[in-house]
């Protein structure tokens, strides 16, 4: 067998390890889910009805506007999860005994990150799916929503991806669940939801060029049909690079442990 296929195999069972630990403890899967689904709630059910004024709508405009800052947030979400996962196995020395088997030093990692990206998009299907029952009306065809979901997909690659190297970094679990938490409040602090055109000047600069806001505005433009520009281009652009930046830094802890 190839080294190609053996890395294949052994990544393939390490992923397999990772969906029956979420199998097995079904309570982090579940609040993983139904946080970003309250928040979309309590968005669009306290406050909706006031910000879609301000988009020239009421709450239904509100309802499509936030539904991409949320997707993201859950996402952010998830990584939070395996962050605290990965630090538990390099605490608990699960990862030595790993070290001592005949298996892809890469597959390791590999099955943390298929493992979660699953979760996460299982989770932002959740998110859509009530998004649509409280009113989200989506505007795209089956190319639109084909390429909202890759841009979602390669978001939550490199999301998951920086959440391996921030839990590989951490020296206890409780301190890798606090590392990635940033991520979760960027969506606040960009386009996900309010414009960024109705922020003070400081934080609209910080808003419209962090990473976050390209990739709500291209995922928004896919499904609402809003104009895109060089969104999606910037977009996939932050998504290749913090992947390349967070798996090379992920690697290198990794041997390096």
């Amino acid at each position: 067998m190839s080294t190609l296929a053996l890395a294949l195999r052994d990544s393939s069972t390490m992923t397999r390890r990772q969906l029956k630990r979420l199998v097995r403890y079904p309570s982090m899967t579940v609040q993983l889910v139904v946080t970003p689904v309250v928040i979309l709630l309590l968005f669009v059910y306290v406050f909706g009805g006031t910000l879609g004024k301000g988009l020239g709508g009421g709450r239904g405009a509100y309802i499509d506007y936030v539904v991409p800052g949320i997707l993201l947030m859950a996402a952010a979400t998830a990584a939070t999860g395996t962050a605290v996962m990965v630090a538990t196995d390099m605490t608990e020395g699960i990862i030595a005994r790993f070290r001592t088997m005949r298996i892809a030093r890469a597959s390791v990692l590999t099955g943390h990150v298929v493992g979660s990206v699953v979760q996460q998009l299982i989770g932002m299907a959740v998110l859509i799916g009530v998004a649509l029952a409280i009113g989200f009306r989506p505007d795209a065809g089956i190319v639109e929503w084909l390429g909202a979901a890759g841009m979602l997909t390669l978001f939550a690659v490199a999301v998951t991806w920086l959440a391996v190297a921030l839990g590989m970094k951490s020296p206890t679990p409780e301190a890798a669940s606090n590392a990635p938490m940033p991520l979760v409040f960027l969506p606040f602090l960009g386009s996900g939801f309010v414009p960024t055109d109705s922020m003070p000047t400081v934080l609209r600069w910080f808003a419209e060029y962090q990473p976050f806001t390209p990739i709500m505005e291209t995922v928004r433009g896919l499904l609402l049909g809003t104009p895109i520009g060089h969104d999606a281009a910037i977009a996939v652009a932050w998504c290749v690079g913090l992947t390349a930046v967070s798996y090379l830094w992920a690697k290198r802890t990794y041997n390096k442990a």
